[in-house]
């Protein structure tokens, strides 16, 4: 099985960690920029990522994939089978890939990806708009709703978890002051602390040089 798309998408490192908690081996393959792999292309026509293919079954979105992994291989559980949970991990999925990222996403884009990798000047008024409006109130949202066993839902890790503490690898990287929100912090240090992301954020530190 591969997926098609650099970590440093929270969409990307989601999925590659949903399929490390299951135990699976997912091959990831970055494209140069500039250059997308045919193959990517074939399984994201519209160049979103990740793309995932797993024999001659193909599709886009993280969601698709992770909602692939889970009915193909159902153990361990990671998406509640109790009605109401689940419900409750779609939305914190939501969350995270809708609110959350969209939030981030333009303070990690001046910040790191438009000067880095794209030759881009960094809109530094988008970006403190960002830090210190946009992104805020979700913290303040998560620090009410983070309960003491360290997990979302069922006192155990699931997608919830996974989804949720993507975002926060960026944030890390941004260096982004966490200290107004400490149970939250604690919260995706631990997740993100997990082997299934620990390797990948990692890597990621290598790559911005950190």
């Amino acid at each position: 099985m591969i997926v098609y798309g650099s970590s440093l998408s929270p969409y990307v490192r989601k999925t590659l960690a949903f399929g490390a908690e299951k135990g699976l081996t997912l091959e990831n393959k970055v494209s140069v920029p500039g250059s997308p792999d045919p193959e990517f292309l074939a399984c994201s026509p519209f160049r979103k990522i990740p793309g995932f293919r797993d024999g001659d079954f193909q599709i886009s979105d993280s969601s698709a994939i992770i909602t692939y992994l889970e009915a193909l291989h159902p153990e361990p559980n990671l998406i509640p089978l109790d009605p109401k949970n689940r419900a409750r991990a779609v939305w914190f999925e939501e969350f995270a890939d809708t609110i959350v990222v969209a939030a981030a996403g333009p303070l990690f884009f001046n910040r790191i990806v438009g000067p880095r990798f794209m030759g881009a000047t960094c809109d530094e008024a988008v970006a403190a708009k960002a830090e210190n409006e946009t992104i805020p109130p979700l913290l303040d949202y998560l620090e009410g709703v983070i309960p003491a066993s360290g997990f979302l839902l069922e006192d155990r890790l699931t997608l919830a978890d996974i989804a949720v503490a993507s975002p926060f690898a960026n944030l890390g990287h941004l260096n982004f002051d966490l200290s107004r929100w400490p149970k939250a912090k604690a919260y995706a240090d631990a997740i993100l602390a997990r082997p299934s992301f620990a390797a990948l954020v990692a890597k990621e530190k290598r790559l911005l040089g950190g």
